[in-house]
């Protein structure tokens, strides 16, 4: 054997052992989180960044609306902090949509590792925190400065001591600062944990920076993009989704370009940028809407920043998919998680229809206060005060030979929380969870089934609901001749209808119900004794 060849098979085995690193970083944040977000749906993101802020690898675990967000947002960081200027022990922070994941509740922490007095790496993570103050997690907001606490990019610990005044900032301005304290401290153990990991494996390898390794990352992973791009047909290819929007429907609208080195999206056409909280910032839209393309071209390729550099994707600025600061974004997943599954109906004829068919797109994700400052005059016990943000799903779309996957979270990848975990957290009981019978849509191969639950207050006390569904009106189109899936609905017990999005009081002794897409269009009685 060659020296050179066995230089590639070790170039090859670090390269893995680089994942194993930020699996491991991934994992000490899942094993330390305050948060079921993070702890039990896996909301999160880890990787490890050269030294220019390019993406060298991504955890397995973790969402990609997060990671491709993420991979953009690195660069960000060191703009305002030149690498010059870091030092052992700094670990820098921001909530900011337009710098970070998209909106105020994804707080990305970025941590540089030094050997030798020289920083060799950057390592990134990112975690949901339930509430961050302003109106709570929700799409009532007329803009960001109504939506929570804002920080900008800044030190979070300076030579390793906390900034104890930031700190107290974002305490008193969250409803369950412990929650959200315990969660920042996880982001910095989780980027430490890589941090140490990396030093090990350098050691090991008798590595003195990851420059020749990263270089053979991305430029590897950009040579095997650009060869699957040579095996599809050339051209322009379109589609267009119309979903519910905030209180009107919303077109989204997408041409995509195969060309021999870039795969080019472009979102002119889409709907203009609402005055609700329901806009995407135009990285998130760029992360949601690669990964599409990542889900079938090359999908056995490493995620970094050579093969996601084939992939061009841009929006007119005031359009949905490229609000401008400070356009309201907390429920931007709402619109920004049915990207992929617009991508794939671009893709369909090019791959030959092997592509999946549109599923429940959005995460449902009921946020939940309670307690005396929301019980009014309420004469019972209201409970202590409280807010949880429980994650459940739809189902997928249907697949080329098989069905869809039920109550599955596409294409976010997050877990549903579960219902023990729910209420042990917050005074809530789930009265009832359970599949949605022929809930899929018709077809060769059907739709993967939804879900309906039911939450109540366990004291029997008022709570408010703040709600960002979609497929309420607009459910997935079938595809392939295959017949539309069913629309998701949200109702109190006494029958009042809510619409998908707004928030509003639950009555005392009333329960909340969400009938995930998809779902003919009938009620379902309540179970509660």
């Amino acid at each position: 054997m060659t020296n050179s060849a066995i230089d590639k098979i070790e170039m090859q085995i670090m390269w893995n052992r680089l994942i194993a690193v930020v699996e491991e970083q991934a994992q000490t944040l899942i094993r330390t989180a305050f948060s079921p977000t993070v702890r039990e749906a896996g909301d999160l993101s880890a990787g490890v960044f050269d030294t220019k802020g390019n993406m060298l690898a991504q955890a397995v675990t973790g969402t990609p609306g997060h990671v491709n967000a993420m991979a953009a947002s690195v660069g960000r960081f060191l703009e305002e902090y030149p690498l010059q200027i870091l030092q052992e022990g700094d670990v820098l922070i921001t909530n900011d949509p337009w710098d970070g994941t998209g909106h105020l509740n994804d707080f990305t922490v970025v941590t540089p590792t030094f050997q030798n007095e020289s920083c060799i790496a950057l390592f990134a993570s990112t975690t949901h925190i339930a509430d961050v103050g302003g109106l709570g997690f929700g799409p009532e907001g007329r803009n960001v400065y109504e939506e929570g606490i804002q920080i900008p990019i800044t030190h979070l610990f300076r030579k390793g001591h906390l900034d104890e005044t930031l700190m107290k900032i974002i305490l008193a301005n969250v409803r369950d600062p412990i929650a959200a304290e315990g969660d920042l401290y996880s982001l910095t153990a989780c980027n430490r944990a890589g941090g140490i990991q990396l030093l090990a494996m350098m050691q090991e390898f008798g590595l003195p920076d990851l420059c020749t390794l990263g270089s053979m990352i991305i430029n590897t992973s950009r040579d095997a993009m650009l060869e699957e791009l040579g095996k599809l047909p050339k051209g322009e290819y379109r589609s267009r989704m119309r979903i519910d929007g905030y209180n009107q429907p919303v077109d989204l609208i997408c041409a995509l370009t195969i060309t021999n080195d870039e795969i080019a999206i472009d979102f002119a056409g889409t709907s203009k940028q609402s005055s609700f909280g329901i806009n995407v910032p135009i990285t998130y839209t760029q992360a949601y809407a690669s990964f599409g393309v990542r889900c079938v071209i090359g999908n056995d390729i490493p995620n970094n920043a050579g093969s996601i550099s084939v992939i061009r994707v841009t929006a007119p600025k005031g359009s949905l998919l490229n609000a401008p600061r400070p356009a309201a974004v907390s429920a931007r997943h709402a619109i920004g998680q049915m990207l992929p599954d617009l991508v794939l109906g671009c893709l369909a004829e090019p791959l030959e229809w092997q592509v999946s068919a549109q599923g429940a797109g959005c995460l449902w994700l009921p946020v939940i206060f309670g307690g005396p400052s929301v019980a009014g005059e309420y004469e019972g016990d209201p409970g202590p005060e409280f807010v949880i943000n429980p994650f459940h799903s739809g189902g997928t779309g249907a697949r080329p030979t098989k069905d869809g996957l039920s109550t599955t979270a596409f294409p976010s990848g997050v877990k549903n929380t579960p219902v023990e975990v729910n209420e042990a957290t917050a005074p809530i009981i789930i009265w009832q969870k359970e599949y949605l019978t022929d809930s899929g849509g018709a077809g060769k191969f059907r739709g993967g089934l939804g879900q309906i639950m039911e939450f109540g207050h366990s004291h029997g006390a008022p709570f408010v609901v703040s709600r960002m569904f979609d497929r309420i009106n607009h459910p997935a189109e079938g595809f392939a001749g295959g017949q539309d899936g069913g629309c998701g609905k949200t109702y109190i017990s006494d029958g009042h209808l809510l619409p998908g999005k707004g928030r509003d009081l639950i009555p005392a002794g009333e329960s909340f119900f969400i009938e995930t897409p998809d779902r003919p269009n009938k009620f379902v009685l309540s179970t509660k004794k």
